[in-house]
């Protein structure tokens, strides 16, 4: 598990550092009557965690000696190493205006949305050359939980839908969208490109799982998720839809008082439970029909990141 460095405040405490990870001191380590024992840098590994946030860390120096530390007194090695030697990362917010796709998913685009419903935006942004480049390195996707938006940068999303990710491939089919360069405009052309038969394995699979942990919580708790037990049939629709049509089903407005029912919780659990092993058989049988190929063409998708990403070198 990566741990990053975070400003020690009450209202956002650090993350916990293990027993076992290697720290830095961020100044000098003194005894009791101010002798140091140690300089600014000093490295050493954590063999006792606090029970308290404001507690003391132990920390093995490599000598041997323990002392304790606060966590304000501590970096993460690998952190610091990469703050102190790389190029700063760019900020989200400096990514911004590299955005070359911004479209509008989630109920509102399924036509399941009533007054209360969020508006979830979903992205491309395509760096130019030099970032790409650096030794900076950029983020997969940048992220804005309070605004409900996240963009994806390209070489991650064509990765995504090439593996059939549900999230991604809807972005590529939703009717609103709200921003798309030329760029962006070829890649919703050749969004079939991306639909293959894997698509059966990767929706079944998580639509399996998920539907295993919301019997574990009926079981335990006694109660589900109704919202994403209504997701999880929609998602079986868009599949069936997938395999027979070659295209992935965004508004379900045939189906949305059923849907809806399940998410205010209406439909019982039996009922719900039903209508998806129903939907499965017919997941079946559209696979056995299915006109999709056995995979992607991953060969034209690679093709179309390459062109992508030369049109930024200059940029």
């Amino acid at each position: 598990m990566k741990h990053e460095e975070s400003m020690h405040d009450l209202t956002n405490p650090p993350l916990t550092i293990p027993a076992g990870t290697q720290v830095v001191a961020r100044t000098a380590v003194r005894d009791a009557v101010g002798v140091e024992l140690a300089p600014a840098g000093a490295v050493g590994v954590v063999v006792a965690v606090p029970e308290r946030v404001d507690g003391a860390y132990i920390v093995r120096l490599p000598a041997g000696r323990e002392v304790a530390l606060r966590r304000d007194e501590l970096s993460i090695r690998k952190a610091q190493q990469r703050e102190g030697v790389l190029p700063a990362a760019p900020a989200p917010d400096a990514l911004r205006p590299f955005i070359i796709y911004r479209c509008v998913v989630g109920s509102r685009a399924y036509g399941l949305d009533d007054d209360v419903s969020d508006t979830d935006w979903r992205g491309i942004y395509l760096p130019p050359a030099r970032l790409h480049w650096s030794l900076a390195g950029l983020p997969e996707q940048i992220e804005d939980h309070a605004a409900q938006e996240c963009y994806w940068e390209l070489e991650k999303f064509l990765r995504l839908a090439l593996k059939a990710n549900p999230n991604v491939l809807e972005c590529l089919y939703t009717p609103l969208v709200e921003h798309a360069t030329p760029l962006a405009e070829e890649l919703r052309g050749v969004r079939d490109r991306f639909l293959s038969k894997h698509l059966y394995q990767t929706y079944n699979g998580y639509v399996l799982s998920q539907f295993r942990r919301m019997e574990q919580d009926l079981r335990t708790h006694g109660a589900v998720r109704n919202k994403h037990a209504m997701h999880l049939i929609r998602l079986l629709l868009s599949g069936i839809v997938a395999l027979r049509e070659g295209s992935i089903l965004m508004r379900v407005i045939e189906h949305r008082e059923r849907l809806l029912a399940i998410k205010r919780g209406e439909l019982p659990w039996v009922e719900v439970n039903a209508w998806r092993l129903t939907l499965h058989q017919e997941f079946d049988a559209a696979y056995a029909a299915t006109a999709l190929p056995e995979q992607p063409d991953s060969t034209a998708v690679d093709a179309f990141l390459i062109r992508a990403r030369r049109s930024m070198v200059e940029a």
